[in-house]
């Protein structure tokens, strides 16, 4: 059965691949540095590399963008913390993702690009790096890659794995076909009690399924983010301390609007609420000013500031700071979740104390958002009308704020200790010999 599914998928790949190139390239050329190391893409690499990754015995893990790259170097931590004799290749698929990778490369982790995932392409990275395991971060299974591993005699998990509704609606209509690809994984590390039904529902083993928790909102696992203080900031632009202050955090096109038409509003029974907003992509921030210029609003820059300005917000256009700006908050909205792009992680504004609301589309956080909902510890917003009606009830109840806060720090809990519990459970798996082949298992 199996062996049918990649020879189907194999023929369709090259069409798939041909119809998506133009996006995929625009996309890179928007962000660029696309052809940065592009030939590993086609498991192509340089010499330096190819000493590095050849070092027998690297466990390979798999990560996406810099979220579920945040996520493997914590776990890499944790694997060495146990036994500092592990090497790693990390491979990711974005420019940013290989960027934060990059950071932490040591004669024990070497960054890649991860390879298409067409079978000439595939086996020969596996071929190369010949590694003792693969991990696969939250939602990446890729049908190759996880073959081609299975016929080098090693083993592959998927950790921290998230099943969005989406992608369960989707792979539960082709249940025939998403099963024996699932089922070539080893090992599933879920994030709630809850995922065991989802996953097995999808024809998964349910014993290849174990509940560890997120490492993606373990703190227990990671050294405190050291924060900068930015109050003096607002001091300087003249905003009181006793003022009120709405943030949007990571935002999409078209939030920028909804919170500023919020902030215009709610002026009139609140005159001194301040707005900062801090966009997803700071090369946007040019083209959010201008809109919001157009709304009669004084924006003050981040990278621009005038003291004693007077402004009626703050963009902030700097990377790196969002976490520091949520302790200046008094309501939080969670970005790209009113705009059906998933939805951005809400977990450093509860770390803040901060109470949270989010738009419907948090899909990429699906499991985390339905538990505050659950347990009263954010509210969800639709439109501009329910955004304004939130936070307008927040502004009249301090104490709902300090309760929606304490709830929602209260759900993350359940989280603690996920980092250990995952790699407890991967420890069989990384301690197989890699070197019993089987050649034939997963032959196409």
């Amino acid at each position: 059965m199996i062996g049918t599914i990649r020879l189907a998928y194999n023929l369709v790949f090259p069409l798939a691949l041909i119809l998506l190139l133009p996006g995929f390239m625009a996309r890179m050329i928007r962000r660029g540095k696309y052809r940065h190391k592009f030939a590993q893409r086609f498991a192509i690499y340089s010499d330096g590399v190819l000493e590095k990754i050849q070092d027998t015995g690297r466990i390979w893990i798999h990560a996406v963008s810099v979220g579920e790259v945040n996520i493997a170097l914590k776990l890499i931590q944790a694997l060495r913390d146990n036994d500092p004799s592990l090497t790693f290749v990390l491979s990711t698929t974005t420019s940013t993702g290989f960027k934060l990778a990059a950071t932490r490369k040591t004669t024990w982790l070497e960054p890649i690009y991860n390879p298409l995932d067409f079978l000439p392409i595939s086996r020969r990275a596996v071929n190369i790096i010949r590694p003792r395991a693969l991990l696969l971060v939250e939602a990446e299974v890729w049908p190759n890659l996880v073959c081609e591993i299975h016929r080098l005699g090693a083993k592959a998990a998927l950790v921290n794995a998230r099943l969005s509704p989406k992608s369960e609606n989707r792979f539960r209509a082709i249940r025939w076909l998403a099963a024996p690809i699932f089922n070539q994984l080893d090992l599933l590390c879920l994030q709630e009690p809850e995922d065991v039904s989802r996953w097995s529902s999808l024809g998964v083993d349910p014993s290849k399924l174990l509940v560890t928790g997120s490492v993606k909102f373990d703190d227990s696992a990671a050294a405190p983010r050291p924060l900068r203080d930015f109050r003096p900031v607002l001091d300087s632009l003249g905003i009181a301390r006793s003022a009120p202050i709405l943030l949007g955090g990571s935002t999409f096109e078209g939030e920028e609007e909804f919170l500023a038409s919020t902030l215009i509003t709610l002026r009139q029974s609140h005159p001194d609420l301040f707005l900062i907003l801090v966009p997803r992509h700071q090369e946007r921030a040019d083209a959010v000013e201008r809109r919001l210029a157009a709304l009669g609003l004084r924006v003050a820059r981040r990278t621009r500031l005038q003291p004693e300005s007077s402004p009626d917000l703050l963009l902030v256009d700097n990377t790196g700071e969002l976490a520091s700006w949520y302790s200046c908050a008094t309501i939080v909205f969670i970005g790209k979740s009113l705009c059906s792009r998933g939805g951005q992680n809400p977990v450093e504004a509860v770390n803040a104390g901060v109470p949270v609301l989010f738009g419907p589309h948090m899909r990429n956080f699906s499991t985390l958002a339905g538990a505050f909902l659950r347990d009263h510890a954010a509210i969800e917003v639709t439109d501009a009308i329910s955004l304004l009606t939130a936070v307008e009830s927040l502004l009249a109840s301090p104490e709902t704020c300090r309760d929606m806060a304490r709830r929602a720090s209260r759900c993350l809990t359940s989280h603690s200790g996920a980092t250990a519990r995952t790699v407890n459970a991967l420890k069989p798996i990384l301690l197989l010999d890699g070197d019993h082949r089987n050649p034939d298992k997963c032959a196409p």
